[in-house]
Formats: C-alpha cells, sequence, structure tokens
C-alpha cells in the first residue's frame, strides 16, 4: 500500500504569535481517529519557534520523544538535571518513561524550525533520561543519515527505545536512492523540500507518503529535495 498525504491535508495548528505547528497525526486538540499513529510512531510535528519563546514547562510520560533542529536554535532543561542548547544539525531524545517534566525554547533572536516525533516505547515503566547528539546531518547529499535508532546494528546514533529508524536524506535532482526493508515494516517520507518521486508517488514540499507491504523504498530527486524517512515494524506497539 502506498498512500500519498499532501501539505494541505496536514493539520496546522497556531499557539499565540509564538508557535506554529503542523500536525502529521492526531495532535493536541486535533483528532482524526484515522490517523492516530503508524506503527510506534505516534506524533510528527513540523514545528516553528519565534526568538524569545517557548514551551513551558510541561510533563510526559511512557514516551520516546526525538527532536530534529533544522534551523535556529533549542534550549532543552528537564527536571533530570539536564539544560542544552542544540543547533542546526542536532538532535535530542528524551525518554519519558515512568515520568519527566521540560521545557523547550527558543531563547535566540532568529525563528527556530524543528520537527518533533513522539514513539511508544518498545517497555513501559522505563527510567527517564536525555541524550543529545550534534550529528550535523544537513550538509550530507544523496545518502541516507541515520539520526536516531533503537536498531543496535547502526552505530555512532542517538539511541531511542523504539525498534525504529529516523533518516534524513538530501538527494540532487536526477538521482537515487534504494532503501532496503521488509513488508513486516513501514516506512513514512515527508518531504522538507524540493521534489521526490517514491515508488512512483509525485512528491512536493511538506507531502509525505505511507509505504506497508513494501520490500524496496525507490526514490528518486525530481529536483533537489530534502527529506525525512521513518522506518517503523508495521505492529502499532512495538512492547
Amino acid at each position: 500500500m502506498i498512500k500519498l498525504i499532501t501539505a494541505d491535508q496536514r493539520h496546522e495548528a497556531r499557539v499565540g504569535d509564538w508557535l506554529t505547528s503542523h500536525y502529521l497525526f492526531s495532535f493536541a486538540d486535533y483528532y482524526d481517529p484515522d490517523n492516530v499513529q503508524f506503527g510506534p510512531l505516534r506524533a510528527f510535528n513540523d514545528d516553528a519557534l519565534q526568538p524569545h519563546s517557548g514551551f513551558p514547562s510541561h510533563p510526559h510520560a511512557e514516551m520516546e520523544v526525538v527532536g530534529i533542529v533544522l534551523a535556529g536554535n533549542i534550549t532543552h532543561t528537564d527536571n533530570l538535571g539536564n539544560e542544552t542548547t542544540l543547533g542546526a544539525g542536532h538532535v535530542q531524545r528524551m525518554t519519558a518513561g515512568s515520568g519527566i517534566t521540560h521545557t523547550e525554547a527558543n531563547e535566540g533572536d532568529n525563528p527556530a524550525r524543528f520537527l518533533q516525533l513522539w514513539f511508544l516505547p518498545n517497555k513501559r515503566g522505563l527510567a527517564p533520561s536525555y541524550e543529545h547528539m550534534a550529528v550535523n546531518f544537513l550538509d550530507n547529499k544523496d545518502k541516507l543519515t541515520p539520526l536516531i535508532t533503537g536498531q543496535k546494528v547502526l552505530e555512532d546514533v542517538a539511541f531511542m527505545n523504539s525498534n525504529s529508524t529516523v533518516y534524513y536524506g538530501r538527494l540532487s535532482e536526477g538521482k537515487d536512492i534504494d532503501f532496503k526493508t521488509f513488508k513486516i515494516r513501514k516506512t513514512l517520507v515527508y518531504v522538507l523540500d524540493g521534489s521526490l518521486l517514491v515508488n512512483n508517488a509525485e512528491m512536493d514540499r511538506y507531502d509525505q507518503v505511507r509505504l506497508e507491504d513494501q520490500e524496496i523504498i525507490h526514490i528518486h530527486g525530481a529536483a533537489d529535495a530534502a527529506f525525512i524517512l521513518v522506518d517503523v515494524p508495521a505492529v502499532e506497539a512495538n512492547y
């Protein structure tokens, strides 16, 4: 199955004049019973955070919360004592586990853009923890760069407690990438910029495609493009 979801089908949410979010799945006050999750992927938000603003302290539990900074800076603080400023090309993972409280803020003078992905964990009741890594992936061309994974075959990548992997791809016009997968897994591709042809589905900026029952994901650069690829198990949760 190949399901194309166009940019205008994302849900847009605005909070005051400081946050603009586009939800790929049901989130906050947006609920669609047919669009709740994709395997263990429970949320995928494309966020733009204005300068000198941020999310106030709030709790999480039983979730792997992934942040990917595409532009600007994001400062993370939590009740475990972590305080970290992440720049473009940085990735963070927060295991909420039995409970954690945190803030995310843009303390800089320029807007920040970051992606927020939530995954159901592969085990409940985990001890809360935090990890960040400067992957510096934004300049990588014509390949997939793993950003965070729960698959231990990948090294030098931030770890999460989900049998899933998030990749960043940048593809030049006319170039191709083949991603090998299995019919017991699912793949989501989200275009950050440019245009792609993914298993013959034409995709433009902010489009997404969800693929199931595939063995090869063929990605062709219809124009210079940047994208996120998420590889997940086909079950709703992976406990």
